[in-house]
């Protein structure tokens, strides 16, 4: 089950910050289809914020489609996204890099910077008209809100 972190001085939205630690999660395969998304209870008891601030996280997962609310019974995931999963040698290759950096005197913003440079490098927008993914706080690319 996904543990939601809250980062109250990354100035992203909170709602906005379990969307995309949920399509991480789904990205990296550590949710799958079928898995059930804590209560919204369980995260304002391990969060400290507002019920209806998980609740609309959960309504836009839905919008997504995503997740899907089961009266009763609570929200479970719908479908998968990217095939980048978390035991792939990528990760391990990524995490000696972050290591490395590091050790370099680098610290997470700059991090952040350097790979969101090589990301727009690599993976450059696919039409004019595209918005740029959000990098948070962590420094981890996550799905943009689509809003």
């Amino acid at each position: 089950m996904v543990e939601y972190r809250i980062d109250r001085r990354s100035g992203v939205a909170t709602y906005l910050q379990i969307v995309q630690q949920t399509q991480q999660a789904l990205r990296l395969g550590l949710l799958e289809p079928g898995d059930k998304l804590p209560t919204a209870r369980e995260v304002v008891e391990a969060t400290a914020i507002n019920p209806n601030t998980v609740l609309k996280a959960y309504r836009e997962l839905e919008r997504e489609g995503l997740v899907e609310a089961r009266r009763g019974l609570g929200t479970f995931v719908r479908r998968s996204l990217g095939s980048a999963p978390a035991d792939s040698p990528l990760h391990g290759e990524l995490l000696e890099w972050a290591a490395r950096a590091r050790t370099e005197g680098l610290d997470r913003d700059d991090v952040a910077a350097l790979f969101t440079a090589v990301l727009e490098e690599k993976f450059p927008q696919a039409s004019s008209g595209a918005r740029q993914q959000p990098v948070p706080q962590n420094g981890t690319p996550t799905e943009r809100d689509p809003a």
